[in-house]
C-alpha cells in the first residue's frame, strides 16, 4: 500500500533489524543534493510510477483541474505545502522544510501527515468475514477485537491486486483501508463480492467511509497524542486500535501503525473535523507536518512495498517476500483467490524474490537493471533512493532466488554506467513499532 500504507507498516516484529552499523559515505549535504533531484523528477509528470519515488504528475488521461482533494488542501497550502499530484488527489510533496529535515524529524521526533487519499470502508452483517476471507489471504477469524492485520488482494494467478489493513472492529464490523490508486479496483471487487454473497442469502453489507485519515508518526508520536485523549495508550500496541475523543474530536478511530518504521498512529477523524484535530496536534512543537516525499523515503528505509512499483498483480505474495501476510490455515485450507500457484511456491522456492539493495555512487533509480557480478542483467530496481539516516543509497528489486541472499554482490546500471551493489537485510533502518513485551 502506499501505505501503508500500504502498509505499512505494519510488518511488526517480523521484519529484521539491520546487523551492522550505518554507512557514512554521503554527508548531509549530498544526500539532501541528491533528494532535491528526486523531488525535481517528481514535478515532471508521468502517473504514479514517475521518478524516483513513482510520485507526482497527472495519472494517464486524468486532467489536473479534476484532482481530488482532501479535507485538508487549504490548510496545506496555507502552511507552505508543495501539491503535486498522486493517485488522482492533490497532495503535498513537501512543505517549508526540505525533504531530508523532514525525513530526519521523523525519525527523531514526529511528523504529521494527512493520507486522506487513503480508501475506508467499513464491512458490516454476520457474513463480513466469509466476505473478506473469499478476497485476501489473510486469517480474518483469527482477529480479536480491535486487531487488525497487513493482508493482500490478489487474483486466481496468484497476482497481488492490492496490500490493505483489515481491523476486527469491537463495535461489530470490519474497518479497512487501502490504496487511493487502487480505488476503482478495489470497490468493485468487494462491491461485486457483496452482491454475490447477498444473492446467495448472505448477511453482508458495505460502506464507503467519507472521513479524512491522519498519521502522527514517530518516537514521540504517543506522547503528544497522550496529552489529547483519556485512553491510556500504553495499553494500544502495533496493529490495534480504539474508537476515542482525540483532541475534543469524538469519533475518532485510532490505530497504532504507519508506514515509515516508526511508532505512530493513524487517526479516522469525520471530515469536518480534520483541520481542528491537524491544528490542534501542531501546537505542539515535537510534530511537523511532513509531505509525500517524506513519506516516501522513510518507507524505502523500512523496507515497505509501494503498490505499483514493488508489487503488482503479476507479483505474488511469495516473490514479494510478503509470504507471512498468509495465514496458516488459509494455506493449509487453500481457499484463497490463486492458492493453487500460491503455496506450492512455499515449497519449491519462487524463481526470483523482492531484495533490498545497498549501493554507493549515483541514486539508483526505479527501472534500473540489476545485473549479476559477470554483468548479465538479471532484474530490475522498483524503488530506490538515497536514505537519509544511512547516507548511501538504498533500493528494491527482484532477482533471481540464488542472487537473494544478503551479502550477494550484484551490480546495478545507473545512467549506463555499473556500479557495485550488495543484496541487503530489511528494513534498511531499525523499525520502532510499538510491542507489549
Amino acid at each position: 500500500m502506499q501505505r501503508a500504507g500500504s502498509v505499512v507498516s505494519r510488518l511488526g516484529s517480523r521484519l529484521q533489524a539491520l546487523p551492522s552499523a550505518p554507512c557514512r559515505s554521503l554527508s548531509c549535504a549530498q544526500v539532501g543534493r541528491r533528494l532535491l533531484g528526486c523531488v525535481a523528477i517528481l514535478e515532471g509528470g508521468g502517473g504514479e510510477r514517475a521518478g524516483v519515488w513513482g510520485l507526482g504528475g497527472t495519472e494517464p488521461g486524468r486532467p489536473q483541474d479534476v484532482l481530488h482533494r482532501t479535507p485538508l488542501y487549504d490548510f496545506h497550502l496555507a502552511h507552505g505545502g508543495k501539491m503535486v499530484a498522486f493517485a488522482g488527489w492533490s497532495l503535498p510533496v513537501q512543505y517549508r522544510d526540505t525533504h531530508v529535515n523532514s525525513h530526519l524529524h521523523t525519525r527523531q521526533h514526529c511528523s504529521l501527515f494527512d493520507v486522506s487519499h487513503m480508501l475506508q470502508t467499513k464491512i458490516f452483517g454476520c457474513d463480513r468475514v466469509k466476505l473478506m476471507e473469499s478476497l485476501v489471504v489473510g486469517d480474518i477469524a483469527e482477529l480479536k477485537p480491535n486487531q487488525g492485520t497487513l493482508s493482500l488482494f490478489t487474483n486466481e494467478a496468484g497476482g497481488i491486486l492490492d496490500d490493505l489493513i483489515v481491523t476486527s472492529a469491537s463495535e461489530g464490523h470490519l474497518y479497512v483501508v487501502s490504496n487511493a490508486g487502487c480505488r476503482e479496483k478495489d470497490l468493485t471487487l468487494m462491491q461485486d463480492k457483496v452482491r454475490e454473497l447477498q444473492n446467495k442469502g448472505s448477511d453482508v453489507a458495505l460502506e464507503v467511509m467519507d472521513n479524512a485519515l491522519l498519521a502522527l508518526q514517530g518516537p514521540t508520536a504517543a506522547q503528544v497524542l497522550q496529552a489529547g485523549v483519556a485512553d491510556d495508550l500504553r495499553k494500544l500496541p502495533f496493529m490495534t486500535s480504539a474508537v476515542m475523543e482525540v483532541f475534543g474530536v469524538s469519533g475518532c478511530r485510532v490505530t497504532r501503525c504507519g508506514y515509515t518504521g516508526e511508532d505512530g498512529v493513524e487517526i479516522s477523524v469525520p471530515a469536518a473535523e480534520a483541520v481542528r484535530l491537524a491544528a490542534a496536534l501542531l501546537k505542539n512543537p515535537e510534530v511537523k507536518l511532513a509531505g509525500l516525499a517524506a513519506r516516501d523515503s522513510l518507507r524505502l528505509e523500512a523496507g515497505l512495498c509501494l503498490y505499483g512499483n514493488d508489487i503488482d498483480e503479476h507479483t505474488t505474495p511469495v516473490e514479494g517476500s510478503l509470504s507471512w501476510t498468509l495465514g496458516k490455515r488459509r494455506r493449509a485450507a487453500m481457499d484463497f483467490p490463486g492458492a493453487s500457484v500460491i503455496v506450492p511456491q512455499l515449497k519449491s522456492k519462487a524463481q526470483r524474490r523482492r531484495v533490498g539493495l545497498t549501493c554507493d555512487g549515483a541514486p539508483v533509480r526505479a527501472q534500473s537493471p540489476i545485473l549479476s557480478p559477470e554483468g548479465t542483467v538479471i532484474g530490475a530496481v522498483t524503488s530506490g533512493c538515497p536514505s537519509p539516516c544511512l547516507k548511501k543509497n538504498v533500493a528494491m528489486g527482484y532477482v533471481p532466488y540464488e542472487y537473494s541472499r544478503p551479502g550477494t554482490p550484484l551490480l546495478v546500471e545507473v545512467r549506463r554506467k555499473q556500479q557495485p551493489a550488495v543484496v541487503s537485510k530489511m528494513p534498511f533502518v531499525p523499525t520502532n513499532y510499538y510491542i507489549l513485551k
